[in-house]
């Protein structure tokens, strides 16, 4: 049975089971401060435990796309090691929302791994949760009953709170869990030695394979447990390893579900899959590593600098190293495995058929950036070894190691490595030091500490009505303090809210919330997965009492119109470059918008006019907004409503039209009721972001006049500075190109100059202890003609020491250069040297033995520095 028929049967077996199937949500979360990825089945599916949202259908089930790569659930350094651990996976899963609990959840279980999958019965355990005295919980004899008119009493076991009690964080909905473990070792083995004892031992051949959580509490802040309103069942199955089991490997990448993969990755590196444990290693991080990248590119997410786009270029950059590094792929190869990805998973999930191109392009222009970057790095750990064998040092600091991990990528193991082929070693615990600091910096500036949630009116569900209206009366649900980054605030929930929440790049409302008593700001709505949360700058004194709630109608204003104008852009953009034109991205706020979109050229100036053109026809055409709520998702797509990758639609949703035929999209957001309120649009920008992504930025209505209107009247400034020509850019041209002349005569009398120099420096050497010695106060106009002018000298003069001071631009310069024989036969070193000279013009510097350089603050020091480098190099060479 191949991967695709196990997916299949999964859901179809919960589908007879009145199990409504719902699509995986995107891989990348928003709306929910907690998470950055998703990292389980239940996600999507928060809202329902934690009672802000009701479902449609009590039972659901779905295969979820997964990425466990940050905070507590980080498996990216096993990913490769061992052979079940993976960054992206999927989790098979089935959930009960208040209704079947832990009778059938155990049943359908067991039904399904033994009837369907006709798993053998004599190689699974389970485990039931066995208490906790901490929490007052006792054994959940519950479940070991059930699983005992299964299975054998010796098979059930009793797990720790670690392994068999379920929490969503810190706080929110839990309970107890019973995990289903499967023995896939020989029967050799298991005749030797049970498989009871090594069920959540690590062992690479017993494992988990099925997870059944019974949600029945909610875990307060401060620790308490209290009993949840209604019971529910979270399920969650790893596709990966139950396709291993069921096709009898030893191995997750065994399966055909990495097997074409790893085939591809062998005929273009030449290795074989099974040759050695290094390259096997390499084969598994490339091959996992890649459903990461592909998957989440096709979720919206970009490689990047910064938060979840950091986290994919990390993986991508991970992948690219243990293939140049152990596969010798000194060249791009990652992106030739999209194609596999796009026959073998864009059945089930079309976004990665769909984008298949755009995805292979942006990991080709990763690897080729990063493959640069590689090579600076081994070029600067080159440099950074010659230093330490010069200073007859052994072990490379922890910060320096450090530094190579952050800046070029390199891992701890792989700087272990060359450093061992060199005769070096590493400072690893001062690397861990360094790791540590990072990440408690990096928690720090994500803090975000939340109170428990104070419930003031038992209201069921906030209603957003800000479509419609712009003020209302309201009554606060719950309320809780938060703080961020030092600062307190607090956040509440309203029966009632006018306020629309970021989302989809637009900017959350602000405004203000009033009882005639006191005034409240609000200072930014948020979502926080479905809830609609207010940011207040304090707590109401009468939190029970009716408040006027009014939106800054001005901000929204300005906002709306931003927003309709990006849905006439993306419009406008597919006329012009084609249909490949998909939104990447946007932030709409009052002051301007952007929007960035996928196109891999830079768009020309007759584009550009093009673009803003057809736009501003549109403004000019007054479209009405044509707005349609509720409908059907099916029915929205057929209508032709543009949707966007990496966002989660229900099963109704929201349409936004201005002329069907030519911008209608699926839109969460404000609008403007006709196009003419935009007024006016500009673009005034257009800008690569990423590796197939442009952006544009643009103003509309006063912004935009106000932007042309500066334009204009610095062009008009010109012109009067310029003495009104004919033609303007004629003149300007013509100023630039006789600077230009001017500039290259000046650097002619320069480099002349600096010949002299030269020249003189060389009649003034002197023998010091058989080799040449070059001490000079020279007049140089940069400090770039200052290192020019070392290298000469050290080029065209045997067993040489030359030390060059300079007043440059009332800064003092010193260089130090030293010939290479005399670096490796004398042990001098021009970087030590250098340092003890800055002192004597207050300052520092560094480099390498054979050259460098320091910059101080008193140039009065400079003759002084010369003296003391000569006492220097008199005793060094005796």
């Amino acid at each position: 049975m191949n991967s695709k028929q196990i997916r299949s049967q999964f859901i179809e077996f919960f589908q007879s089971k009145k199990h409504q199937f719902v699509p995986s949500s995107p891989i990348v979360v928003k709306n929910d401060p907690t998470l950055m990825f998703t990292n389980a089945g239940m996600n999507q599916f928060k809202d329902f435990f934690l009672g802000n949202d009701i479902p449609d259908n009590l039972r659901v089930t779905n295969s979820q796309k997964c990425l466990r790569v940050s905070g507590k659930h980080n498996d990216l350094e096993e990913v490769g090691v061992d052979t079940y651990h993976h960054t992206m996976f999927e989790m098979l899963g089935n959930w009960s929302f208040g209704d079947y609990f832990k009778k059938e959840a155990i049943h359908w279980a067991w039904e399904l791994l033994t009837d369907v999958y006709q798993l053998p019965t004599e190689r699974m355990y389970v485990t039931v949760f066995g208490g906790d005295s901490e929490d007052g919980l006792d054994e959940d004899k519950e479940a070991f009953s059930i699983w005992q008119s299964l299975i054998e009493k010796e098979r059930i076991l009793y797990g720790s709170k670690k392994d068999n009690f379920w929490e969503m964080g810190e706080s929110g909905p839990c309970g107890p869990c019973s995990e289903i473990h499967i023995d896939m070792r020989e029967q050799e083995e298991i005749d030797r030695i049970p498989g009871r004892e090594l069920v959540n031992a690590d062992h690479p051949q017993v494992i988990e394979i099925w997870n059944l959580v019974f949600i029945q509490f909610n875990r307060f802040a401060d620790k308490r447990l209290k009993e949840l309103p209604a019971r529910h069942v979270d399920t969650g199955m790893g596709l990966e390893r139950l396709v291993r089991v069921i096709q009898q490997k030893k191995s997750n990448y065994d399966t055909d579900l990495f097997a074409p993969f790893i085939g591809k990755i062998e005929s273009l590196s030449g290795f074989s899959y099974g040759q050695s444990e290094k390259t096997d290693i390499a084969f598994r991080v490339v091959v996992d590593h890649i459903r990461a990248i592909a998957f989440t590119i096709a979720d919206g997410q970009l490689p990047s600098n910064n938060k979840a786009g950091y986290v994919i270029r990390r993986i991508l950059r991970r992948a690219v190293r243990y293939g140049y590094t152990f596969l010798e792929l000194k060249s791009p190869f990652l992106y030739h495995l999209v194609p596999i990805l796009s026959d073998n998973f864009g059945e089930f999930f079309p976004e990665v058929k769909e984008q298949a191109d755009f995805i292979g392009k942006v990991i080709h222009e990763e690897e080729q950036a990063f493959l640069r970057t590689l090579d600076k790095g081994l070029k600067n750990l080159e440099n950074i070894q010659e230093s330490m064998k010069a200073k007859n040092e052994q072990v490379i600091p922890g910060e320096v190691a450090f530094e190579l991990y952050d800046t070029y990528g390199f891992p701890l193991d792989l700087t272990s490595l060359i450093a061992r082929e060199n005769g070096l070693s590493v400072d690893e615990k001062g690397f861990m030091a360094s790791m540590k600091v990072q990440k408690a910096r990096s928690r720090s500036a994500a803090t975000l500490e939340t109170g428990d949630w104070v419930m003031v009116n038992e209201e069921d569900t906030s209603v957003f009505v800000g479509y419609d209206a712009l003020s209302t009366h309201a009554k606060i649900i719950k309320f809780r303090k938060i703080k961020e980054k030092k600062e307190s605030s607090f956040q509440l929930v309203l029966t009632e809210t006018p306020f629309y929440a970021e989302s989809g790049g637009q900017v959350g409302d602000t405004g203000i919330l009033s009882n005639g008593n006191e005034t409240i700001r609000v200072l930014d709505t948020r979502k926080e997965n479905d809830l609609i949360v207010h940011k207040v700058d304090k707590l109401p004194e009468f939190t029970e009492s009716e408040f006027f709630c009014q939106v800054d109608a001005n901000k929204r204003k300005w906002t709306k119109n931003n927003h309709s104008a990006t849905h006439l852009l993306q419009s406008a953009l597919k006329q012009v470059l084609g249909q490949h034109v998909q939104q990447k991205g946007s932030l709409v706020n009052e002051k301007l918008l952007r929007f960035d979109f996928s196109h891999f050229a830079k768009m020309t100036a007759e584009e550009l006019d093009q673009v803003e053109c057809i736009v501003n026809e549109k403004i000019r055409e007054n479209i009405s907004l044509d707005e349609r709520r509720n409908v059907p998702i099916a029915q929205a797509k057929a209508m032709g409503a543009t949707a966007l990758f990496g966002e989660k639609y229900g099963d109704h949703v929201r349409v936004i039209a201005f002329d069907p035929s030519f911008s209608i999209e699926l839109c969460g957001g404000t609008h403007a009721q006709a196009t003419g309120e935009i007024g006016y649009f500009k673009i005034v920008s257009e800008t690569s972001i990423a590796a197939g992504v442009r952006r544009i930025e643009a103003l509309t209505g006063h912004r935009a006049e106000e932007y042309v209107n500066r334009q204009f009247q610095l062009i008009q400034d010109l012109q009067e500075v310029m003495k009104s020509p004919k033609d303007l850019v004629g003149a300007i041209q013509s100023l630039i190109d006789e600077r230009a002349n001017l500039r290259r005569e000046i650097e002619g009398l320069q480099l002349k100059e600096t010949e002299q120099i030269k020249q003189s420096l060389k009649n003034q050497a002197k023998s010091l202890n058989g080799y040449q010695l070059i001490l000079g106060l020279i007049k140089l106009p940069h400090a770039e003609s200052l290192k020019k002018l070392s290298f000469e000298l050290k080029n065209e003069m045997d067993s040489l020491v030359a030390v060059l001071a300079a007043d440059i631009g009332g800064k003092p310069q010193v260089a130090v250069v030293i010939s290479d024989s005399l670096v490796n036969e004398r042990g001098l070193n021009a970087g030590q040297m250098v340092k003890e000279l800055a002192k004597e013009i207050k300052g520092g510097g560094g480099g390498q033995p054979f050259f460098a350089t320091a910059g101080g603050k008193d140039s009065s020091g400079l003759p002084n520095l010369l003296n003391k480098a000569e006492l220097i190099l008199q005793l060094s060479t005796k």
